[in-house]
């Protein structure tokens, strides 16, 4: 069979799904990013753990499946489930690790700019890896011109994701700029997918199946449970850490216990 191309086309809802996705995890990991650095200088790393989930899980991970999801291909789509595992580890990881430095001294431009380089490749290779996972009966051809400017795109969005953690303060701001990080990561995003053509060597219709790999029927369903059900644990954790330290406060001035 020839090589044919694939066409394709964008559906609207998963695309503000995708979008709404991404501010959800802007707006926990902002919350979370507060409480990385104690008073004592020292580095919370459940903290930095849950910002990263946020962050990375949820803003960037999650918010790139649903992305995936939004593509409407004429041809059957399946995921291999090693690539799409390794590239949420490597979302949360990397994220994690990159608030955890720039925390560290946060006013010190030079961490800032190297975390914000090393966390917007890691969003690359996150991508492109989550993109390697998707299957169809063929392969997909790149234009490297694309693929470059979504890397750009990627290190100025982490970039901007790591002074916002730093330099924003109460619930309107911190929205905003959640708001604002969710337009940087989906342009990253689908600037990236434009970068996509999807060739078909053999019938479409029948995408790759067997160990490993899962349909993509149930992704959406299951892609929104996770992030609202990971968001709610957090801000869980986040409102206990609130309300632990105003009871410590209120025990120092009173003297009770």
């Amino acid at each position: 069979m020839n090589p044919t191309p694939v066409a394709s086309s964008y559906q609207l809802g998963y695309v503000a799904l995708s979008y709404a996705i991404s501010v959800l995890g802007g707006i926990v990991a902002l919350w979370s990013a507060q409480r990385i650095r104690r008073d004592s200088g020292e580095i919370s790393f459940v903290n930095a753990l849950a910002a990263g989930l946020a962050l990375g899980g949820i803003g960037v991970w999650s918010m790139h499946f649903m992305g995936i999801l939004a593509l409407k291909l004429d041809a059957a789509t399946s995921f291999s489930l090693w690539e799409t595992v390794v590239s949420l580890i490597a979302a949360v990881i990397g994220s994690a690790l990159a608030l955890a430095y720039v925390a560290k001294a946060p006013d010190r431009v030079g961490r800032l700019l190297g975390a914000g380089f090393v966390l917007g490749m890691g969003v690359v290779v996150m991508h492109y890896l989550g993109m390697d996972g998707m299957k169809i009966a063929g392969y997909i051809r790149w234009d490297w011109g694309i693929v470059a400017v979504s890397a750009v795109i990627a290190v100025l969005a982490a970039t901007a994701a790591l002074w916002l953690a730093f330099n924003t303060s109460g619930g309107g701001a911190r929205v905003a700029a959640a708001m604002v990080m969710g337009v940087a990561v989906c342009a990253m995003h689908y600037t990236g997918m434009a970068a996509a053509d999807f060739i078909c060597t053999a019938d479409p219709g029948i995408a790759p199946q067997g160990f490993g790999y899962f349909g993509a029927a149930q992704l959406p369903a299951v892609i929104t449970f996770v992030a609202l059900t990971t968001a709610a644990m957090i801000v869980v954790y986040q409102v206990y850490q609130e309300s632990t330290q105003e009871l410590d406060g209120l025990e120092a001035v009173t003297g009770y216990r």
